[in-house]
């Protein structure tokens, strides 16, 4: 195990590049996949080294529940340990879980709370609330209760029909892309490991740009999204009731982008640009990330057959 066991808590760093650039030189959906496998597989691989230091570092405590034959000395001196290591591991991986399963307790009841706050409402597609605070957001389904776009009349007495059209696309692109559940896993990553924040907070803008080129795509027009987008913002409120799960992106850039030529169909960046050496170097992280966390399992795991007693 040695050192290559502590890689995958640290490997997230190289992602960090691609992180920044994914969003200026892919198209958004490669952005979005992309940056969302990337967290997704380091955020596993660094909760796993977490729990192999904490079995490792603390196997000469009193009641841990190895057994007997892993504190043999031949044992021991075939799997460096740190038992100040190992004990700091435990809080840690206990705050990991924590944290992950806080937020998707959160998104659950988010969920909950909005389909909730729809009951007495016609079960349509489109729900409109009759709210003056003007905001829009894609609510997926949940259990029996499909997915539906929840939209006030503030905000649609502030747009024009065309631009009616271009939010009812962009919000649908959301539900029928699976938006949410990208979201919720690179916010589940960023939960298991701090360093994954930065593709958190790409993926969040990535998602939305995504859903601009699909409802300028069903619009057949790039200016009528952009204005929409632009309109909303600017009616849009401090403390506007949005789901947790409803995370728009930096609005100057959006329109911004939509003004702009469309993005070159998906396809991965040469290797002498500075999106290539970033892809590839945050894809070079992840592989070694899954090589160490794994070397490092199956070394555990047949030690601990060694040291078991039939």
């Amino acid at each position: 195990m040695g050192v290559f066991v502590f890689l995958p808590l640290v490997l997230p760093l190289t992602a960090w590049p691609i992180a920044r650039l994914a969003a200026q030189h892919l198209h958004p959906r490669t952005a979005t996949r992309m940056l969302t496998a990337v967290a997704a597989v380091m955020a596993v691989c660094s909760t796993v080294c977490l729990a192999l230091v904490m079995v490792v570092g603390t196997a000469q405590l009193p009641g841990n529940p190895l057994p007997d034959g892993w504190s043999d000395p031949e044992v021991r001196a075939a799997v460096p340990y740190d038992e100040v290591v190992g004990k700091a591991a435990i809080p840690a991986l206990c705050a990991v879980l924590l944290a992950c399963t806080q937020t998707l307790w959160r998104h659950g009841r988010t969920r909950r709370r909005a389909h909730r706050a729809l009951a007495g409402l016609p079960d349509t597609e489109v729900a409109v609330l009759p709210d003056g605070a003007p905001y829009a957001y894609a609510l997926p389904g949940v259990r029996r209760r499909r997915g539906r776009v929840v939209v006030t009349t503030e905000l649609l007495d502030r747009l024009t029909s065309a631009e009616r059209r271009a939010l009812f696309a962009h919000e649908r692109a959301h539900l029928s892309d699976g938006h949410h559940r990208l979201l919720l896993a690179v916010r589940l990553a960023a939960r298991a490991n701090p360093f994954l924040r930065p593709l958190q907070t790409a993926v969040s803008y990535t998602t939305e740009r995504w859903a601009d080129e699909v409802a300028a795509q069903r619009v057949g027009s790039r200016r009528t999204v952009a204005t929409a987008i632009g309109k909303a913002a600017l009616a849009s409120r401090p403390g506007s009731p949005l789901p947790a799960f409803a995370a728009p992106g930096p609005v100057p850039r959006r329109v911004a982008a939509l003004l702009a030529p469309p993005p070159a169909p998906a396809r991965w960046p040469a290797v002498f640009t500075s999106a290539g050496l970033a892809t590839w170097g945050a894809a070079a992280g992840t592989a070694l990330s899954a090589m160490s966390s794994a070397n490092a399992a199956l070394i555990l795991i047949s030690l601990l057959r060694a040291a078991t007693p039939l």
